[in-house]
C-alpha cells in the first residue's frame, strides 16, 4: 500500500469512514454526549454535521499514521509546515528549554517530523502502552525523523538534567489527556464543562524555567496541515500557579470552537464528574 500515493489512500480513508459511522458506530454516544455538553446552544443537525466531519477526519488520521511510518524526509517535511520555526529556535539557540503544548487536534503524530525543521533535540512525551507491539510501532513511527520519544515518567528528570547541562531542547506534551482519580488537582471550565486537567507539562516548565509554546494547528486539505507558535510565556517559573495550564487550555478551546471536527471527540474527556470526585475524597 505504501507504493501508492497519499491520495489513494484515502480512498480507504472513505470506506473506513462508512464502517466506523454507520455500520460498527465506533463511540457514536461518546461522540454525540460530547458534542451535545460543549455545544449546547447549537442545533441536531450541526452538531450531526460536526460528528460526520470528525468521523472523516479520524479515518484520515489513522490512514496519515501508517503512511507516515514510509514516508521519505521530502514528504515528511511538506505535510506539516511550521509558519514561525524562528520563535522557539531563537530560545533554542540561547540554551533554554521550551516546552510546547498542544491537544489531540488535527494530526498530532504528524508533528513528529518537526526535526526536519530544526537541529535541536526533540522530546515528543508519551504515555507507555500496555501492548508491547503498539508500543514499539509508535516508538518506531515518532523517531523517524531524529525525535527522541521520552516516557511521562522520564519527563522531569531528562529536561532537567539537559537544563542543567545548558543543553536547549523541544519538548511536546499532549495535555488534553484525563488524569487518573488520584492525579486531579486543578479544574477550569472547558468546552462548557468543569474539567479536570493534568499539570504535568506546566509543573516542569516551571522547574525548568521554561518557553511554554502552545501550537496551533490548521488543517489546510487532507494531508496537509500547518502549525503556527503562540508564545505562551518565555519564564516559566514566574507565572502564578495553573496560569500556563488555563492559558493553553483557553488556546485549545477557541482552537477547537473554530474547526470542531478535527478534535478527538471519541475520546471520554469527562468520565469524571467533580462531585464524584469531590465525595470520593
Amino acid at each position: 500500500m505504501h507504493l501508492f500515493p497519499l491520495r489513494v489512500h484515502y480512498l480507504v480513508s472513505d470506506i473506513f469512514f462508512f464502517i466506523t459511522y454507520s455500520i460498527v458506530r465506533y463511540r457514536r454516544k461518546v461522540v454525540e454526549a460530547n458534542l451535545t455538553n460543549s455545544f449546547p446552544e447549537k442545533s441536531q443537525i450541526e452538531r450531526n454535521r460536526i460528528a460526520k466531519g470528525f468521523y472523516h477526519h479520524l479515518c484520515d488520521t489513522a490512514i496519515e499514521t501508517l503512511y507516515f511510518d514510509r514516508m521519505s524526509a521530502i514528504k515528511g517535511k511538506s505535510v506539516v509546515k511550521y509558519l514561525n520555526p524562528e520563535l522557539p529556535d531563537s530560545y533554542l539557540g540561547k540554551g533554554r528549554q521550551v516546552i510546547v503544548i498542544l491537544g489531540h487536534y488535527n494530526n498530532w503524530e504528524w508533528f513528529c517530523n518537526w526535526p526536519l525543521y530544526t537541529k535541536y533535540r526533540f522530546y515528543p512525551i508519551y504515555k507507555k502502552l500496555k501492548s508491547n507491539v503498539f508500543e514499539s510501532f509508535y516508538l518506531n513511527l515518532r523517531s523517524r525523523f531524529g525525535a527522541i520519544p521520552l516516557e511521562r515518567s522520564d519527563t522531569y528528570r531528562r529536561l532537567m538534567d539537559d537544563h542543567q547541562k545548558g543543553i536547549p531542547s523541544t519538548s511536546a506534551f499532549l495535555f488534553d489527556q484525563t488524569p487518573r482519580i488520584y492525579e486531579i488537582q486543578h479544574w477550569v471550565r472547558f468546552l462548557n464543562q468543569d474539567t479536570p486537567v493534568i499539570l504535568g507539562a506546566e509543573k516542569v516548565a516551571r522547574k525548568v524555567n521554561g518557553v511554554v509554546l502552545f501550537a496551533r494547528s490548521t488543517k489546510i486539505s487532507r494531508g496537509n496541515y500547518e502549525v503556527e507558535f503562540k508564545l505562551v510565556t518565555d519564564t516559566a517559573s514566574g507565572c502564578p500557579k495553573f496560569e500556563i495550564t488555563e492559558k493553553c487550555l483557553q488556546l485549545l478551546e477557541n482552537q477547537i470552537v473554530d474547526q470542531p471536527q478535527f478534535w478527538l471527540w471519541s475520546h471520554k474527556r469527562w468520565k469524571h464528574k467533580r462531585e464524584n470526585v469531590a465525595n470520593s475524597g
